[in-house]
């Protein structure tokens, strides 16, 4: 699960670009990607120090507010109207999480960034590993 904090989804290009300007202004190379389905996707390298990452995640939030606030004003309630999750399966393959948005702005309004990528990636793992029986019992 290392490389979900180094990656982050924008379905907008204008703040991709701020993402991108805010982490070259840090020292920062960010590359970029399509993503399978819909967006962009801003590559960082894995070496960064807490305090960047910290930084990053915090203005990657204050960008998917204003995501969330363009896809209010643009769209009523279509089928794009999601919010992307990177995890990393255990089987090492990455996959993208599609959340709706009402569910993802109350994630966001409850949990950190990186709270959320553990959360649906836990969830993901669970999904790609079943394990029967009952829920208490030694792991």
């Amino acid at each position: 699960m290392h490389a979900m904090a180094t990656e982050f989804i924008f379905f907008d290009a204008a703040l991709r670009d701020r993402f991108i300007q805010f982490a070259a202004a840090r020292h920062i190379i960010a590359g970029t990607r399509p993503d399978a389905i819909e967006g962009d996707v801003v590559e960082l390298p894995d070496d960064l120090g807490d305090d960047l990452v910290d930084a990053l995640e915090a203005e990657y939030e204050t960008l998917m507010d204003e995501q969330m606030a363009l896809v209010e004003a643009n769209e009523v309630a279509d089928a794009r109207d999601v919010l992307g999750v990177n995890v990393t399966l255990p089987d090492g393959r990455a996959c993208t999480v599609r959340l709706p948005a009402a569910l993802a702005r109350r994630l966001f309004a409850s949990f950190a960034p990186e709270e959320i990528h553990e959360l649906v990636g836990a969830v993901a793992a669970s999904v790609a590993n079943p394990v029967a029986g009952p829920l208490c019992r030694d792991i």
